[in-house]
C-alpha cells in the first residue's frame, strides 16, 4: 500500500485528489494538511511514502517544507512530489535542490497524477515532460556556474556515464542499451553514484549533473 500526504492550501485540489486516490487499491491517502507547517508535523507523524506538496501556500512555503522534510533523518523514506499551476519558473530549481523527487503540474490528467504516484514510490524521480523540457532549455540559455567539491571524482567511468545518460533523461533500459549492460547493472550505477553523490534521487542527479559541468548545455 502507498500512503500519500496531500498538502494543499485549496481544499477542492485536496479533495479531488483525495477522491482520485482512494480509487486505487495501492494508495491509500493517510491525511491532508493546509499549510506547509501541518503538513510537516503530519509528515513526522504519519511516516508516508508520498508527500504530494503544493508550493505557494501559507506559514510554511511547499519549498521550505521540501527542504525540512529532506533534511530530517526520520524522514529519509518520505519521498516529496511537488504541485504546481505554474509550467515553469525558478521555483522548479529551488525545489528540486530543496529535495524534491518529482514535479508536477496541476492540469495533469488522472492517469499521469497515479503513475506519478507510482513512480515515486518505487523512489524513482519524476518530473512531467514540460518541466523536463524547459528545466534543460534553462541549463541552455542561463547555465549555472559549475559547482566544485561535488563528488564527482568518486564515481568510476561507468558510473559518471550512467548520471550524464540520466540527465539526459534515458531511462534505465535506455540508459542500458546505451552502455550495452544489463538494466539492472544499470540501476546499480546509478544507485552507487546517487550514494557517493548523497543524491536522494534521479532529479537531484539531474541537476548535479549540469551544476557540475559533468553534462554540458548544448546551445540549440
Amino acid at each position: 500500500m502507498i500512503r500519500v500526504l496531500l498538502v494543499d492550501d485549496q481544499p477542492l485540489i485536496r479533495s479531488g485528489f483525495r477522491a482520485l486516490l482512494d480509487l486505487e487499491d495501492d494508495i491509500e491517502v493517510v491525511a491532508e494538511a493546509a499549510d506547509g507547517q501541518e503538513g510537516l508535523a503530519l509528515a513526522r507523524e504519519h511516516l508516508p511514502d508520498i508527500v504530494l506538496i503544493d508550493i505557494q501556500m501559507p506559514v510554511i512555503d511547499g519549498i521550505e517544507a521540501t527542504r525540512r522534510i529532506a533534511a530530517d533523518p526520520a524522514l529519509t523514506r518520505v519521498h516529496v512530489v511537488i504541485l504546481t499551476n505554474y509550467g515553469m519558473d525558478e521555483f522548479v530549481f529551488n525545489a528540486l535542490r530543496a529535495g524534491a523527487g518529482g514535479f508536477l503540474v496541476k492540469d495533469i490528467v488522472p492517469e499521469d497524477l497515479l503513475h506519478a504516484v507510482r513512480v515515486a514510490a518505487r523512489g524513482d524521480a519524476l518530473l512531467a515532460p514540460s518541466i523536463t523540457r524547459k528545466l534543460i532549455h534553462r541549463y541552455v540559455t542561463q547555465p549555472l556556474h559549475a559547482h566544485t567539491g561535488t563528488g564527482l571524482e568518486e564515481l568510476t567511468n561507468r558510473e559518471r556515464e550512467a548520471v550524464a545518460l540520466v540527465a539526459q533523461g534515458l531511462s534505465n533500459d535506455e540508459i542500458a542499451d546505451h552502455l550495452v549492460i544489463s538494466p539492472l547493472t544499470a540501476k546499480t550505477h546509478i544507485n552507487r553514484a546517487m550514494g557517493k553523490l548523497h543524491a536522494r534521487d534521479r532529479a537531484q542527479l539531474v541537476v548535479l549533473a549540469y551544476e557540475s559541468g559533468l553534462v554540458a548545455p548544448r546551445s540549440s
